[in-house]
């Protein structure tokens, strides 16, 4: 909707907020058509409470977002940052009168250096436009969420993003070199550095990665690359047990291997991508494990690790024998959390992560919590990583159900509490898991935490009711 001054709505708080925008904004950069603004009031969670936004905006420059976080503080309104809204824990989500700081629109990759292996870009440039950008100077940036080809590298950095290829190359936190920051007042803070060194202050940058926009927003990154890796190959292993498929990862572990890729399937997971997406993956199998090495000898590094899947008790192990096979495989990995939300309708998508090493009494948890609550729970993994996805399948409209989903889904977490995990490797607290937080924190970490939210935004208006 193209709202100009006269179309503002007139009641003296909305339109007192709407012409202060409209000063430092364009038209078209704020929306308030309440069929339009109900579609950025909340991210792909379940379970989260999401309120109704005064207006959305949409920037195109840092001076803009300036001009609106001044705006916000001027007159004490709630801000919620945004990107793709592909998150899986509400931290997206709109509350009642806030303003939607929609960040798409910022979406220029400002630069690719090649010689310092680094890239500068805006914060929604999308994960998947800028990994093939920068590939063209053969150069690879490694995080690569699920979700890829439609998440925004802000909303990467805001919730501290993974990915597939975790186990060998990390999170998005260790590649962010440097942020340009708007704060809560407007004023623009930079933090970090685009050398490959640099240790100078407090690792302000950090700060903000994982912060869910409730300490700034970030406009701007300076990116770590990496030399762009050979083509990897991936091997599937075939398992009776859950329990054999976790003992080989800890063996492929301990055994010094460094695998571009780790990841379990289970057999609900399994047979939901089959039934989805038709791939013919073996059904009689109880685990299935993906390994993956970009190795310049991956053929020999795949039989090394198949040998290691035979001693756990694997059932069958085939490598794959080129690029196109390989792609296959990581498809069908790639395609569980829809083949699951297919299931039933509806899902709640845990994120717990463990030890590696109890990996194995993680999933038998989770069977036991799935016979428990009379639910289907299907379990996908960066098994590497230890970073389970206990994914709830249940129908919405059946209360009685929606109610054992959403005790299932705490009693997950609290599993992996127990067995020294987090309630969250890489989607974030957001609204979902923020009493959870508290739990594995505890109260000293919680007062201290929200000790740096005041300092940062001590109107307490960035993205409020979220983590705390």
């Amino acid at each position: 909707m193209i709202m100009s001054r006269i179309e503002a709505p007139r009641d003296e708080v909305t339109g007192n907020l709407l012409d202060r925008l409209l000063d430092g904004l364009p038209a078209e950069a704020v929306l308030t058509d309440p069929d339009v603004t109900a579609a950025y009031a909340h991210d792909m969670a379940s379970f989260c409470p999401a309120g109704t936004p005064a207006a959305v905006v949409l920037p195109r420059t840092v001076e803009q977002v300036q001009h609106v976080l001044r705006t916000a503080t001027e007159l004490r309104v709630p801000v919620v940052p945004q990107g793709a809204r592909t998150g899986l824990s509400g931290a997206a989500n709109a509350s009642d009168g806030c303003l939607v700081l929609s960040l798409t629109k910022m979406d220029r990759i400002l630069e690719i250096s090649p010689v310092d292996r680094i890239a500068v870009v805006e914060p929604g440039v999308v994960n998947a436009v800028l990994s093939r950008a920068v590939a063209e100077h053969g150069l690879s940036y490694p995080p690569d969420p699920s979700s890829w080809e439609m998440c925004t590298i802000g909303g990467n950095i805001g919730t501290a993003s993974g990915g597939l290829c975790c186990v060998k190359y990390g999170v998005t936190a260790e590649y962010v070199l440097g942020l340009d920051v708007v704060l809560a007042d407007g004023r623009l803070m930079s933090t970090g550095r685009r050398t490959a060194k640099g240790v100078a202050g407090y690792d302000l940058t950090r700060l903000f990665v994982g912060s869910e926009g409730s300490l700034g927003v970030v406009v701007r990154a300076t990116l770590a690359l990496k030399p762009q890796p050979p083509q990897q190959l991936v091997l599937a292993a075939e398992f009776a047990s859950a329990a054999a498929a976790c003992d080989a990862v800890c063996r492929i572990m301990a055994g010094g291997h460094v695998p571009s890729l780790l990841e379990l399937m289970d057999r609900t997971t399994v047979r939901a991508v089959n039934e989805l997406t038709r791939m013919g993956l073996p059904e009689t199998t109880e685990a299935l494990l993906l390994a993956a090495f970009d190795t310049p000898d991956p053929a020999a590094d795949l039989a090394a690790v198949g040998a290691l899947c035979e001693a756990a008790g694997a059932t069958q192990v085939v490598p794959a024998e080129d690029a196109a096979e390989s792609e296959l495989l990581l498809q069908a990995r790639r395609s569980s959390l829809v083949a699951l939300e297919a299931v039933k309708g509806t899902t709640m998508i845990d994120d717990v992560c463990v030890p590696r090493s109890r990996l194995g009494d993680m999933l038998e948890g989770v069977e036991r919590i799935a016979q428990k609550y009379r639910l289907t729970i299907g379990v996908c993994a960066h098994a590497g990583d230890g970073n389970t996805h206990p994914t709830v399948c249940f129908d919405a409209a059946d209360p009685d159900e929606a109610r054992r989903a959403r005790e299932s889904f705490d009693e997950i977490m609290a599993l992996g509490l127990e067995l020294g995990g987090t309630i969250t490797g890489e989607h974030g607290v957001g609204v979902l898991k923020k009493e959870w937080l508290a739990r594995e924190l505890g109260p000293v970490g919680v007062e201290m935490q929200r000790r740096i939210k005041q300092v940062f935004d001590p109107l307490g208006i960035l993205n409020p009711g979220k983590l705390f």
